[in-house]
């Protein structure tokens, strides 16, 4: 089964909160959701939500963003992806697309590269919804929405993982 991000998968629209001032020092409170991918119907039914909480430094690069998230679903093998960010969410065509840059790399098609990037240079405010789409084979699609942002981060180790709801499906289900 593929889950379809245009479905009836999608989810919940971040609530907006008044304008927080943004520096190296504020941190991004993110709700990460798989939206698409592959995964079994056995494994949808007993998780109907698959999301985490993440909070990040605005001093943290979009790299560092996917590392964490990368952590959070529990995946093995590494991938392209590409964050949009400026839409209306995952697949706008009207965001801005960040991806890595490699040798074979179309430099026209994006918008900024996730090494460089920090999270105070995307011109997230809370409330906004951005995609991240993992792996261009296996379209392991996401939608982060930006919970709050503090203008300050407490004390602690960062980027952490502060929330878990469902579990990790595999990066590649047994549809035997």
């Amino acid at each position: 089964m593929i889950l379809d991000p245009s479905a009836n998968r999608s989810a919940p629209a971040p609530t907006q909160t008044p304008k927080t001032v943004v520096t190296g020092d504020s941190l991004y409170v993110l709700e990460v959701f798989i939206i698409g991918g592959l995964v079994t119907e056995d494994f949808v039914s007993k998780n109907p939500e698959i999301s985490r909480v993440i909070e990040i430094k605005g001093s943290n690069t979009l790299q560092d963003l996917h590392r964490i998230i990368f952590k959070a679903f529990d995946r093995e093998e590494e991938h392209l992806y590409e964050f949009q960010i400026g839409g209306a969410g995952p697949q706008d065509d009207n965001a801005s697309r960040y991806s890595l840059q490699t040798p074979y790399s179309d430099l026209s098609d994006m918008d900024g590269d996730v090494i460089t990037t920090r999270l105070i240079d995307a011109g997230l405010a809370a409330g906004d919804a951005f995609g991240y789409w993992f792996d261009f084979g296996d379209d392991w699609w996401h939608q982060i929405n930006v919970i709050e942002i503090k203008e300050k981060y407490p004390k602690g180790k960062y980027p952490k993982i502060s929330q878990w709801v469902g579990a990790s499906p595999p990066q590649y289900p047994d549809f035997d």
